[in-house]
């Protein structure tokens, strides 16, 4: 998907799930954190090798998370009344983007479907299954290699 494409389809989605977020408790805790982990880990590879200065316009960091989702991440926090906001700095930090990600999936994922967790950090709360398709295939692919290699490594 093109980049401004990418990011206006994140800010519709976005901008309407501001005006229906509901109280409820934060699910972005650690339990949450190990749950989403290994698809973390293999969005990292995918964005950004690792590489926590790798830049693609304005996506930034491991995770390659826009100003925008930066934002949105401040908003939900708001409304949960929570006092810690994000900065565009935390980008670079894998640990700050990992909490970015699992804040997103708890306000938009309750189900904590992983293929609608890649479509949603691929395009935003309003993607489409056709413009997304790629982007699950690779990152499912690069899961499926974690795993077995955890598991040779497990074994040895």
């Amino acid at each position: 998907m093109k980049p401004m494409r990418r990011i206006l389809l994140l800010m519709m989605g976005l901008s309407f799930a501001q005006f229906s977020m509901a109280q409820t408790a934060p699910t972005d805790s650690l339990d949450d954190m190990a749950y989403w982990d290994p698809l973390m880990d293999a969005i990292i590879v995918h964005e950004s090798g690792g590489n926590p200065n790798a830049r693609c316009g304005i996506y930034l960091g491991p995770m390659q998370i826009a100003p925008v989702l930066v934002r949105q991440c401040n908003i939900i926090l708001k409304a949960r009344k929570r006092a810690e906001r994000f900065t565009l700095n935390d980008r670079r930090s894998v640990e700050k983007s990992k909490q970015m990600f699992v804040l997103i999936m708890s306000q938009y994922n309750k189900s904590r479907d992983i293929d609608k967790a890649i479509r949603i950090w691929a395009a935003g709360p309003g993607y489409t299954i056709k413009g997304t398709q790629k982007h699950v295939k690779s990152i499912r692919a690069i899961m499926e290699r974690q795993q077995v290699a955890k598991k040779k490594k497990e074994q040895e």
